[in-house]
């Protein structure tokens, strides 16, 4: 018995350090992991291997779905989904490694809306996010895509609002949205926005989908980035005034730095030729159409329209796939570029099916998809929606030899995003560029590119709303302004008027919701002169409502080129300031007298009619002067071989 005794005690003792090792081991663990996992997910990982409930991603971010049982994806721009559009959703919280957070939605991917016949997008934004937008109306009448893009820099806001919808959803499977678009024919930028998959998890062929994203930091802490100021929000170097504007038009007009092409086409002589008939066309004293007053030369203007008109053709590349191209965005803040796209495409009169009878073509992609579908949230790298673009034209320029024989001259772009003008740097240098961010120091060719103007439309089946104000007598309040602080000279002009003057209303951004809208609507109908500063671009929203409301847009934004800059003479119905006079402001609204101004507003008024959309376009309307301005400055910059 002893020596049984004696064999079974060093089995106890070895097995009482074995569970004192095990525990340790695991007491270890949990500890470890409860500083990588949050929201007690570490028991369940010790215990539940299996489901990944917290994965690293390919540049070391992690990601925290709220359940998964199969695939998942990053969206990349935060978004407020209708619930009835989707069937079943996941949603995926995480930190992108630069200071900002995202949102992951599970189910169908906008290419599904697309197969199933969707032609048109409504995104509702915000003009600065001043206040909050209504809810969307969708044109199509097969289904409705109801999104609302919120300010990218509140993350917290976007995301409580994600859950909330999610709460709505049952739990599924995780859906198909594994690329909106960005796995294309363009198989340079497929290879970037989609790093090679790990068959151990699906989350991490998914997560990040762009090489030029790098993280440091493996958890879910929101780590500010260090005070770098960006381009945006400092004054720029040099100053392009208002006049030097107008001789460089004219320097343009009297010769033109447009390449030649390889060889000379018929419809290039075509064009040639419509030079000479525009310049040799009647003087136009009195028109019925026209205001005369607020176009540089009226006469030039109407025989170049009426010439556009009867000769003009445009082929539409069909090349490239939805939402990034043929998908028009209709309400909110960039709809400019998508009413155009829509009403461009659906045009009898001037596009064509072949491709040999066109003087323009026309390159139909959305710059605002490009940045909800590419662009890695708070990466401040665009690198990836540029070569999307280059991987585009190279596309274009093998499969046909138009833009090749004239490098793109004869190729056009409209594009209201105000990255446009990076992202169509260098390889579509030589194109038209009708843009929103007309900035001459950010590479806007004037007498070539085209100052796009940028409406914020509120309304989809009625883009003609709220049109209108009060006349002239009734307009009691001197000035008005109300809006978000962004860029560098909001601010400036807040510290020298707000609350410093009663005929001054100049104002920070107003609350959200339907009657401080309405309120903002109401002031700018009251107002003689409707300040439009810049934001952190030269362009605003605020020039294109001030004409909406007949109010006369101040502007106050150095080096920005105003719409339609080469056929509209701006001084019959704006008032054009430099930045620097902002602690002038009143002084040079006061000191214009009682005439000037009832002159300025007959302009306004006039004018209008040429920055509205229609569903069914009309003559001289913003469609028609968009195509217009981009048929003028083909016209003066054409060479023959």
């Amino acid at each position: 018995m002893e020596l049984l005794n004696g064999f079974k005690n060093p089995f106890r003792s070895e097995y009482k350090r074995w569970v004192f090792l095990v525990g340790l081991v695991a007491i270890s663990h949990l500890l470890f992991q409860s500083f990588l996992l949050p929201y007690g997910n570490a028991l369940r990982s010790l215990l539940l291997p299996g489901i990944d409930d917290s994965i690293e991603g390919n540049y070391g971010n992690v990601v925290s779905p709220v359940r998964s049982g199969s695939k998942s994806v990053v969206v990349r721009n935060t978004l407020t989904i209708n619930g009835s559009d989707f069937s079943t959703r996941d949603v995926i919280l995480f930190n992108d490694g630069n200071g900002g957070g995202g949102v992951g939605i599970s189910g169908r991917k906008i290419g599904d809306w697309v197969e199933k016949g969707v032609s048109n997008v409504i995104f509702d934004g915000n003009v600065d996010d001043d206040y909050a937008s209504e809810n969307g109306e969708d044109l199509n009448e097969n289904a409705v895509l109801e999104e609302v893009i919120r300010d990218q820099d509140n993350y917290v806001n976007a995301t409580s609002r994600i859950e909330q919808v999610a709460k709505h959803g049952r739990e599924v499977s995780i859906g198909e949205l594994r690329d909106v678009n960005t796995t294309s024919q363009y198989p340079a930028l497929s290879s970037m926005a989609n790093p090679t998959p790990n068959a151990g998890s699906s989350f991490r062929s998914t997560s990040l989908q762009s090489d030029h994203t790098v993280s440091k930091s493996n958890s879910l802490m929101v780590v500010k980035p260090g005070k770098k100021k960006m381009r945006c929000e400092m004054p720029p170097k040099t100053v392009t005034t208002i006049d030097e504007m107008n001789r460089i038009l004219l320097r343009h007009r009297r010769s033109s730095r447009a390449m030649r092409p390889r060889r000379s086409s018929i419809r290039d002589k075509e064009i040639f030729a419509a030079k000479s008939r525009i310049e040799n066309g009647p003087v136009i004293t009195n028109d019925q159409d026209l205001y005369a007053p607020v176009f540089r030369n009226v006469s030039l203007f109407k025989r170049s329209y009426e010439l556009m008109e009867q000769i003009l053709k445009v082929y539409v590349y069909k090349d490239g796939k939805k939402p990034n191209f043929h998908l028009p965005i209709l309400k909110g803040l960039y709809a400019s570029e998508g009413w155009f796209m829509k009403l461009m495409q659906g045009n009898k009169h001037f596009v064509v099916k072949d491709p040999r009878r066109a003087h323009l073509f026309y390159m139909p992609f959305s710059s605002r998809m490009l940045e909800y579908t590419l662009y890695v949230r708070n990466s401040h790298n665009r690198t990836n929606l540029r070569q999307f673009l280059k991987d585009y034209t190279e596309t274009i320029s093998a499969k046909y030899p138009y833009f090749n024989r004239t490098d793109g001259a004869d190729h056009f772009l409209v594009a209201c995003h105000d990255w446009a003008p990076y992202e169509t740097r260098h390889h579509m240098e030589h194109c038209i560029k009708a843009l929103c961010n007309a900035d001459v120091t950010a590479g806007f060719k004037i007498g070539r590119d085209v100052s796009l103007p940028e409406t914020y439309v509120r309304s989809a089946r009625n883009p003609l709303r709220d049109l209108g104000g009060k006349p002239a007598s009734q307009r009691h309040i001197l000035a008005f302004y109300a809006g978000s602080m962004h860029g560098y000279l909001r601010p400036i002009l807040l510290k020298h008027w707000k609350d410093k003057d009663t005929d001054m209303k100049i104002l920070g951004p107003m609350p959200p919701g339907v009657a401080s809208k309405m309120n903002y609507i109401q002031h700018m109908k009251s107002t003689k002169y409707c300040i439009c500063p810049k934001g952190y671009e030269v362009n605003s929203p605020r020039v294109v409502e001030s004409i909406f409301y007949e109010c006369v847009p101040v502007i106050i934004s150095d080096n920005f080129v105003p719409p339609f800059f080469e056929v509209l003479d701006w001084g019959a119905f704006s008032i054009i300031l430099a930045e620097k006079d902002i602690p002038n402001l009143k002084d040079i609204l006061t000191s214009i007298p009682q005439e000037r101004y009832l002159a300025l507003q007959l302009g306004v008024r006039k004018v209008q009619r040429h920055f509205l959309w229609h569903a069914k376009p009309g003559r001289y309307d913003l469609f028609h002067m968009t195509l217009h301005s981009i048929w003028y400055n083909r016209v003066y910059q054409i060479k023959l071989r």
